[in-house]
């Protein structure tokens, strides 16, 4: 079932929800294939999404709108896209929005939205740009998923048969005295295994590896919608990049904290790093951060770049490996909580320094691809505001200068 959140991350694989085969054939209008335009209802309403094709059954999730163009219309779906999410259509739609609190746009208003005309030799050209687009995009998940392959493979995790046994017979001395924890799927065989297999090769807890800072969580009534320095929450960021921050904190608290706040910015070379809600989710920075982060997230820097490289580290913290390790920590509660005193002890697989950097170059192949993808959506968008402002020979001009 796919939600704003999945799309605003472009990920569909981690923390997803489910529905069950009988709600998705009941739910036959709610079917998603791919290339629908899907719009927010409330929290961030009239922000426009395009659904990609998974190649699996996908059904609408609630506070979503799905359009479907009609054939009659002489509109394709990437054009209404790129024309909706130009800084015109997105005043139109804001025109739309509901001014009480939470925010919200209703079907009535999404039904009334304008749209431009444009020939239809000007539409295909935009939905070529934005194909490209989604193609390179397919291309950087490869790369990723080859660099994280390197990584499996280097540990034998293809090997390891992760047991499903339920029970686990355990005495004091070797559960509550060590853990100070009582809940039953903490002490599952799956995670003793995981960790098994990474001491059982070369390997170092987390906080001998990095340089561990907190940040901080000044509270709602310092947050503004409008100006301010962006305030980056767990939602804002996943392993493949950051989106722009819904809050920003006051003037005025940046003012009164200004030396606070000038120490805790990241830098480039931090590892972004959640430890509430979707934890365990690492993020590397490649340049400095114009921002700060919340308090759910630590600011990790790695001691030695010539024993373990961030983009590894990285990685490595984003696999499977780990994220066992966070869901047997976090795992017993109803919001999911990582303790710093867990985070801590996490163990890390360190694999050969050569293969280290053989997924760094994968990674930064994967980014500088994503990266590359996002430019050209933005050209798209450009060129839709350019055929609206002064005509479309200008705005063909302006794609194919910008193709490469």
């Amino acid at each position: 079932m796919v939600r704003s959140t999945d799309l605003e991350k472009s990920n569909f694989t981690d923390n997803v929800k489910y529905i069950s085969e009988h709600s998705y054939n009941f739910l036959e209008k709610s079917k998603l294939f791919g290339g629908e335009i899907l719009i927010n209802k409330i929290g961030n309403p009239g922000r426009v999404y395009m659904m990609p094709n998974l190649n699996r059954p996908v059904s609408l999730g609630m506070n979503l709108f799905m359009l479907r163009l009609s054939k009659e219309s002489n509109y394709k779906e990437k054009y209404v896209w790129a024309f909706l999410n130009t800084e015109i259509g997105q005043n139109i739609i804001r025109r739309k929005v509901n001014g009480t609190a939470p925010l919200t746009i209703d079907k009535e208003a999404v039904r009334t939205l304008y749209l431009p005309k444009a020939s239809a030799d000007f539409q295909k050209l935009i939905e070529k740009t934005i194909t490209n687009s989604e193609d390179t995009l397919v291309h950087s998940k490869m790369a990723y998923q080859q660099a994280e392959t390197i990584l499996l493979n280097e540990v034998a995790f293809d090997k390891l048969k992760l047991s499903t046994d339920s029970v686990n017979i355990k005495n004091f001395k070797d559960s509550f005295e060590k853990s100070k924890r009582l809940d039953a799927e903490y002490y599952q065989k799956k995670y003793e295994q995981i960790v098994s297999l990474i001491s059982s090769l070369p390997h170092n807890t987390l906080n001998n590896i990095v340089q561990m800072v907190k940040s901080i969580e000044p509270g709602s009534k310092h947050y503004s919608e409008e100006e301010g320095l962006p305030f980056y929450r767990v939602s804002d960021y996943s392993k493949f990049g950051l989106s722009k921050p819904d809050k920003m904190l006051t003037n005025s608290f940046v003012t009164d904290n200004k030396s606070m706040i000038d120490e805790l910015m990241p830098k480039e070379g931090t590892i972004l790093f959640s430890k509430d809600g979707s934890v365990g989710t690492a993020y590397l920075l490649r340049e400095d951060l114009d921002g700060i982060t919340s308090g759910a997230i630590l600011h990790l820097k790695v001691k030695n770049n010539k024993e373990i490289l961030p983009e590894y580290l990285t990685l490595a913290l984003n696999s499977k490996l780990v994220q066992m390790q966070a869901e047997r920590d976090a795992g017993g509660s109803i919001i999911l909580h990582w303790r710093k005193e867990e985070i801590e002890q996490v163990v890390v697989p360190i694999i050969d320094f050569k293969k280290q950097e053989q997924i760094a170059e994968l990674v930064e192949e994967s980014f500088k691809l994503k990266t590359e993808s996002e430019r050209l959506l933005e050209v798209a968008k450009k060129a839709v505001e350019i055929a609206i402002e002064t005509d479309e020979k200008t705005a063909i001009k302006f794609i194919k200068d910008n193709e490469i």
